[in-house]
């Protein structure tokens, strides 16, 4: 049984499909990465050709508690900061009550 390996817009994870998996997938599903919560939508899901595009990630306030996507416009819209760790953030605001949401990423090392 083949695998297809995708690599995770945002963290790098690598993310296996098998056939089957495939073969349950249509255009316009959603797969989400279990290491970030990254979100992708499947674009095209034909014989040799298999693509995803990034809808967003899904995060928790920690004030409100409600979960929210963080897109790519939000993420290139965030100031970024140092925080009080040295670690640089971007700083998007929840849409449930606007407060200030530090979000880290890491990089994944090549292995």
């Amino acid at each position: 049984m083949a695998i297809l390996e995708i690599d995770c817009p945002i963290c790098g994870e690598v993310l296996e499909l098998s056939d089957e998996d495939r073969t349950e997938l249509e255009v316009g599903d959603a797969i989400v990465c279990e290491n970030c919560n990254a979100e992708m939508e499947v674009t095209r899901n034909a014989e040799q050709e298999f693509e995803v595009e990034l809808l967003g990630i899904l995060t928790t306030c920690p004030n409100c508690a409600e979960e929210f996507d963080v897109t790519e416009e939000m993420l290139a819209a965030a100031p970024t900061l140092q925080n009080g760790s040295g670690e640089e953030v971007s700083l998007v605001r929840c849409p449930h009550c606007q407060a200030a949401v530090e979000l880290s990423f890491e990089e994944q090392a090549e292995a």
